[in-house]
């Protein structure tokens, strides 16, 4: 590795300069430099440039082990510990995860029983739905993005974005989901206990639907583990590092990262390092 430093930094600072400091002979140095490359090392070259295009690609958010998933994809043969040292050599580390979800302040009208009690396997699509909502902040104030997430592979097959945190905006969501994935006979939907889940007009509208309803337990985030990691995602990889200016603008962005990357190119550990999409095709096919 000091040779290494050495060679690339040469033209920089003086061999010999360099060497002293390093503690490394000059005639050490001029040997390695002719002396050919072990395999390894040119393996590690190889494996070093898709790693760092497995995570500039995902921008920038994967770790080690989602980016040794899509290393296995392309065909190579390595184990997770030599990736996760190339990605340090490389400097590469994902963005720490940031937890922040809205307080509620509505009044709660019909709370239902937890029917999905923490049960997130889902063994068909459109058996098991959870959905929840976050707020996004813009220079003209906030954005509320609710979304409806299949268990079965964790996709998103609802969502739907505006200024005010009313039950229009879960209802959106819903109605979307719906639209996507036909009307769902035996359908569970669960969510917390949010004035707009619990408000008549969303109740109804689930009945309407033929939709069995299911919520959280009061003071219990677990019991929606899905989508609070979905959201913590999504603003971890997107929303963290960015200024909206305007909600028209987070709106794009929230789109792009449902639509464009998160349902059909995102990773999910829970189904086996593929995207949702892939998950659903392969089972399909």
């Amino acid at each position: 590795m000091k040779f290494e430093f050495v060679a690339k930094h040469r033209v920089a600072w003086p061999v010999n300069l360099m060497c002293e400091a390093l503690g490394v002979s000059r005639s050490g140095f001029y040997a390695w430099l002719v002396r050919p490359r072990s395999r390894r090392s040119r393996e590690d070259e190889v494996l070093g440039t898709h790693v760092r295009q497995s995570f500039v690609g995902s921008d920038r958010t994967y770790g080690s082990r989602r980016v040794w998933h899509d290393v296995l994809a392309l065909g190579h043969r390595c184990g997770l510990h030599r990736i996760e040292r190339l990605m340090r050599e490389q400097a590469l580390r994902a963005r720490p995860r940031r937890r922040g979800l809205p307080k509620d302040s509505g009044a709660r009208s019909a709370i239902a029983d937890n029917i999905l009690d923490r049960q997130f396997v889902a063994s068909a699509p459109n058996q098991k739905w959870v959905a929840d909502f976050t707020y996004i902040w813009t220079a003209e104030g906030w954005l509320y993005a609710a979304a409806v997430m299949d268990l079965y592979s964790r996709r998103i097959v609802g969502w739907s974005m505006h200024d005010s945190m009313t039950s229009q905006l879960v209802a959106d969501a819903l109605m979307m989901a719906v639209w996507r994935r036909g009307k769902p006979a035996a359908l569970l939907h669960h969510s917390d206990q949010g004035s707009q889940y619990t408000s008549e007009h969303f109740q109804e509208l689930l009945k309407e639907q033929g939709i069995t309803c299911s919520m959280s337990r009061a003071g219990e985030v677990w019991d929606n583990s899905a989508m609070e990691s979905f959201f913590s995602s999504l603003k971890t990889e997107r929303i963290a590092r960015k200024v909206y200016r305007s909600r028209e603008q987070a709106r794009a962005d929230v789109f792009d990262y449902i639509e464009r990357f998160y349902n059909p190119r995102r990773r999910h550990s829970t189904v086996g390092y593929v995207s949702p999409i892939d998950f659903e095709k392969a089972q399909e096919a």
